[in-house]
């Protein structure tokens, strides 16, 4: 368990959503899926391996982070405040589509993404240049207005991938590499040393 004593620190704790129904496929800003059993389990799971000193919960409008959120909130008695700009990275043609559904219809474009995620995006999806800023500036906002509390953002990859790219200094194409679980979790930290994770 990772504990901070000092009352200048302000911490956030991001958790990524559960497992959704319907399986693998791609969920961006346009799909809009519950979270599964086993996804509900997940989170459940995570939050009681934290501390859980949360002075309040911050979330994702996307039912597969808020419906959790305010569950937890709930049960915690404390505020639960959803972010619009917190929303998944939207993925144009290939929302709501499988891997495979994908790579039948047109295999060099799904190739093309993983070689470059930058340029070569699904036709219609929201670009990187767009998306980065959008998180960096809601990032922003959270470290000044909740300065030295306690905070547990639940939102999506994405998300999480352009929070930890924002802190590292990481060029866009290196967040792409960056992977975590369903309900994964990780800990950013402010104070007099600085913005850091803590993993």
């Amino acid at each position: 368990m990772i504990t901070t004593n000092s009352s200048l620190t302000t911490t956030i704790d991001l958790l990524r959503h559960g497992e959704p129904e319907g399986g693998q496929m791609y969920r961006g800003g346009g799909t809009d899926h519950l979270l599964s059993a086993s996804g509900w389990q997940q989170m459940h799971d995570a939050v009681n391996k934290s501390d859980q000193n949360w002075s309040e919960i911050i979330t994702s409008p996307m039912l597969r982070c808020k419906n959790f959120a305010m569950e937890l909130a709930e049960t915690k008695g404390i505020p639960c405040t959803e972010i619009e700009n917190l929303r998944e990275a939207g993925y144009g043609s290939w929302e709501g589509r499988r891997p495979e559904e994908i790579i039948k219809d047109n295999e060099n474009e799904y190739w093309q993404f993983f070689d470059d995620p930058v340029n070569c995006r699904p036709a219609h999806s929201e670009s990187l240049e767009i998306f980065t800023p959008r998180i960096e500036d809601v990032l922003n906002t959270l470290l000044e207005d909740y300065k030295a509390q306690h905070i547990l953002l639940i939102s999506h990859l994405a998300v999480t991938r352009a929070i930890i790219g924002t802190v590292l200094g990481m060029p866009l194409a290196s967040q792409q590499l960056i992977d975590m679980p369903f309900a994964g979790m990780l800990r950013l930290i402010k104070d007099r040393k600085g913005l850091r994770l803590v993993l």
